[in-house]
C-alpha cells in the first residue's frame, strides 16, 4: 500500500550500505548503523532549502503578529471573517503557513517507511524491497556492540533468540541512545523557542505548544525507546543532531543578513542627511544668483525702499525704463486729453 515510500527509503539505505560495506564489510554493524545515519542526512540535505523557507516564514509571521491580534479583536465572533483577513494579511507579506510544515510532514512518512523496512528484516526472509536475500541476511547477522539493529528492549525472548542477542546487550545499547536522543530533542525545541518574540510567547496556544515540544516530546522519545529497534533510535538521534546543528547555522546566517540590511539602511540615511552645520537646500526655491529655468518668467527685483527696480529706474530718469500704461516720452503728471481747471 505504501510502496511509494518503502522503495525510496530502502533504495537510499541500500546505497549507503553499499558504500560503507566496502569499508567495514557487508555484515558489519557499523556499516549498517552508518547507512541508517546517512539516510537521515540525505533526507535532511534534500529538505535544507524548505527548512530555510520555514525559518523565514516564521520570522515574518512574528513580525506581523500584532496585526493578527488586531484582526482577532476586531472580529471576535466572526471566525470566517478572521480567516479571510488572516489569509489576506499572509498574502500581503508573502507568508505560506503550510510551507513551514513541509520539513516536518515529509519526515513522518520516512520514519514510517524506515520502521517498516527494518521490521521486515527477519531471519529466514527473502527479498525486502531493494534488498535481496543476501542483503537481508547481512542485516540480520550484523551486530553493533553485540546487539542486532532490529532488536528492542521489550522484544519477546524467543525473537531475541532468533537474532542471537541477549536482552542485557540490548539494554546497554538502547538506554544510552534513548537518553541522548531525548536530551537532543529537548535542546532542539529549546533552541527554537528561544527565537520566538514576546508577542508569540504571550499567545496561549504558542505557550501550550512550547511545553509540548520542550517536555512532552522528549519524554515520548524516552518512553518509546523501550519499543523502538536500535536502528530507529539511531535514526532519531542523528535526526535531532542534524536539526540542532542546522538551526544554529541557519539562524546565524539569517541574523547576519538582517544585520547587514539594517547597516545598509543606516548608511543610506546618513548619506542623504545634511552635513552638520549645513542648511538644508529647498529644491523648490532657486539659489541666489541662479538663472531661471527655461520658459520661466523672471520676477522684478526690489529696489531701494522695497519698490520695484523698474520704478526706481524711472525715478532716476532712465529712458529705457517703461512703466505699464504709459507711452514713452509722455509726462506722468497729466493724462491725455485732460484740461486745466481755472
Amino acid at each position: 500500500m505504501l510502496n511509494f515510500i518503502y522503495y525510496p527509503v530502502s533504495f537510499i539505505l541500500w546505497c549507503w550500505h553499499w558504500v560503507f560495506g566496502k569499508v567495514f564489510g557487508e555484515s558489519s554493524g557499523f556499516a549498517w548503523a552508518l547507512a541508517v545515519i546517512f539516510l537521515v542526512f540525505t533526507l535532511r540535505a534534500i529538505l535544507f532549502k524548505p527548512f530555510v523557507g520555514q525559518v523565514r516564514s516564521m520570522r515574518k509571521m512574528q513580525e506581523f503578529a500584532p496585526e493578527m491580534q488586531k484582526i482577532k479583536k476586531k472580529y471576535p465572533n466572526d471566525r470566517q471573517r478572521q480567516a479571510q483577513e488572516m489569509q489576506k494579511l499572509q498574502s500581503e507579506h508573502g507568508v505560506n503557513p503550510l510551507g513551514g510544515c513541509l520539513p516536518m510532514l515529509v519526515q513522518i512518512p520516512v520514519f514510517i517507511g524506515l520502521f517498516h523496512v527494518l521490521r521486515s528484516f527477519k531471519p529466514g526472509w527473502g527479498e525486502v524491497y531493494f534488498f535481496d536475500k543476501q542483503g537481508v541476511d547481512s542485516f540480520v547477522n550484523a551486530k553493533l556492540f553485540g546487539t542486532n539493529l532490529s532488536t528492542f528492549i521489550t522484544m519477546p525472548s524467543d525473537q531475541l533468540a532468533q537474532y542471537g542477542t541477549e536482552r542485557l546487550n540490548v539494554i546497554l545499547l538502547s538506554v544510552p541512545l534513548m537518553i541522548v536522543a531525548s536530551i537532543a530533542t529537548h535542546f532542539t525545541a529549546r533552541h527554537s523557542v528561544a527565537r520566538q518574540n514576546q508577542a508569540a510567547l504571550d499567545n496561549p496556544q504558542t505557550a501550550i505548544m512550547n511545553k509540548l515540544t520542550l517536555w512532552i516530546f522528549p519524554l515520548g522519545v524516552l518512553a518509546g525507546g523501550f519499543f523502538f529497534p536500535v536502528a530507529i533510535l539511531l535514526y532519531w538521534l542523528s535526526n535531532n543532531a542534524w536539526t540542532l546543528g542546522q538551526q544554529h547555522f541557519v539562524y546565524k546566517r539569517i541574523d547576519s543578513e538582517e544585520e547587514e540590511k539594517k547597516a545598509t539602511v543606516v548608511e543610506t540615511r546618513q548619506a542623504l542627511a545634511p552635513k552638520p552645520g549645513a542648511k538644508p537646500i529647498n529644491p523648490k526655491k532657486p539659489a541666489p544668483g541662479a538663472k531661471p529655468a527655461n520658459g520661466a518668467k523672471r520676477m522684478p527685483t526690489a529696489g531701494p525702499g522695497g519698490a520695484p527696480k523698474a520704478s526706481t529706474d524711472a525715478a532716476n530718469g532712465n529712458a529705457n525704463t517703461e512703466i505699464p500704461g504709459l507711452t514713452p516720452g509722455r509726462s506722468t503728471s497729466k493724462k491725455p486729453g485732460s484740461k486745466k481747471r481755472r
